[in-house]
């Protein structure tokens, strides 16, 4: 299993250099990926562009963009220059979001979920593959010429999937997915085994399964766990996430973080690639420096 970082939480400030700074570090460290959640007022994207002469030959990943707010030609765009910009290195994650999110913030009505991520890949992929897309559809539909792109190496394309329906999707015509706050029995249970089927039904590669979550190497795991439920309020009341914290009987987020000693934190990691994750993107929280480094430590050592 790959061990990657997930930048996220370094987004909190809003501030690039911070983003810059995290990202450069763990270039040095010698991590292969680097993700990126869209949040807040943050261009996922046009921070890699930024921090990419500081990040070498590192993967830069989304994880995720919101579909509802980008039409797929818009995104299609954003993708592709990003891609040239920084030499062929991009993921693109994409994802629903969450109902709330979606009607609650923006005033948009969250339907036909299934159908809405089908039609946005059929358009999407079809720019980032060919230039040109002609697909009528019911929810999205574009009708557009091939013509020059910024470059022809199109980026992997993630879905953050967690229902059923939407691994089907996902495995039949994506890279893979993107999860956050799904552990390793619901892997291995749910998402591991349906991707993967949906990939072989229509004989794509073996799909990538990217578990992200959050992870403190420390001694006192009960409080650190209590912060991270803490930290990450909200996110068990969402059906989707809800719907996975079931699955893994865990009651709340911090449930499901990789928390613990050294040994334990190995353990744990472990346990999730035994389920079928591909790669773990680690998104470090820290109560305190000393927190901080044994926890980078121990991802270098992986």
């Amino acid at each position: 299993m790959r061990i990657t970082i997930n930048g996220s939480p370094s987004l909190l400030a809003g501030s690039l250099d911070d983003v810059r700074a995290h990202a450069a570090g763990a270039h040095v460290d010698g991590f292969g990926g680097y993700w990126l959640a869209q949040t807040g007022l943050v261009d996922a994207l046009t921070a890699f562009c930024a921090i990419a002469p500081d990040t070498g030959t590192m993967e830069l990943g989304t994880a995720v963009i919101p579909t509802f707010p980008r039409h797929p030609t818009m995104l299609a765009g954003q993708a592709l220059s990003t891609q040239a910009v920084v030499g062929g290195r991009l993921a693109l994650g994409i994802g629903l979001s969450h109902k709330p999110a979606v009607e609650d913030r923006l005033g948009m009505a969250f339907e036909r979920p299934v159908r809405h991520l089908m039609d946005y890949l059929e358009i999407l992929q079809s720019l980032l593959e060919t230039g040109g897309a002609d697909h009528t559809g019911e929810v999205f539909s574009a009708h557009m010429e091939a013509g020059g792109r910024p470059t022809d190496t199109p980026p992997a394309v993630l879905v953050a999937a967690l229902g059923e329906q939407t691994l089907r999707v996902t495995g039949r015509r994506t890279d893979g997915t993107v999860l956050w706050l799904v552990g390793p029995k619901t892997i291995g249970s749910h998402v591991s085994p349906r991707i993967r089927e949906a990939a072989a039904e229509v004989g794509r590669p073996d799909p990538r399964v990217v578990c992200s979550l959050p992870i403190t190497v420390a001694d006192d795991e009960a409080e650190v766990r209590e912060l991270h439920s803490m930290l990450l309020a909200g996110y068990d009341e969402l059906p989707s996430y809800r719907a996975m914290l079931d699955r893994e009987g865990a009651d709340k987020v911090g449930d499901v973080s990789v928390v613990g000693n050294e040994d334990s934190v190995r353990e744990q990691l472990a346990s999730i690639a035994a389920a079928g994750a591909t790669e773990f993107a680690a998104a470090e929280i820290g109560r305190n420096p000393d927190e901080s480094a044994r926890t980078r430590e121990l991802l270098k050592s992986l």
